[in-house]
């Protein structure tokens, strides 16, 4: 299991519905930064990883979310996320959306490694990087 990846993110007008309370979607691109610098926090540049003939990309095979507690406009939240498996092309993570230590927010999330149209097993450097076996 990796360390967990922490990453701030301010809560802005475009990120709430008509009432001022985050809109469920918006947690969904606040967790996809969140594991985007986790990667990036590893020393890999999402860029590289997408260039040449062995392009690959990551892509959410399956998500299960509990929204505990709302968010509202101008807070502050800590997007924690931290890789616990790998199998094959698919790397299990887990991801949590904190106002200060209140949790809000638990995913479980199965994201594929992908490549030319298809799955690819995850490089053994980011195996190693992200501190995962098979």
């Amino acid at each position: 299991m990796s360390r967990v990846h922490r990453l701030e993110v301010r809560v802005y007008y475009e990120d709430t519905d008509f009432s001022g309370v985050v809109y469920h979607a918006s947690y969904l691109r606040f967790m996809e930064r969140g594991r985007t610098e986790l990667i990036r926090a590893l020393g890999i540049a999402q860029r590289e990883l997408f260039d040449g003939e062995t392009a690959l990309g990551f892509a959410v095979r399956k998500m299960t979310i509990d929204f505990l507690r709302p968010a509202v406009m101008d807070d502050l939240l800590t997007i924690e996320t931290r890789s616990i498996a790998a199998r094959g092309a698919t790397m299990d993570l887990e991801q949590r959306v904190l106002r200060g230590e209140e949790v809000l927010i638990t995913a479980q999330v199965m994201v594929a490694c992908v490549g030319g149209g298809r799955a690819r097993r995850i490089p053994d450097g980011l195996r190693k990087r992200l501190m995962l076996d098979d």
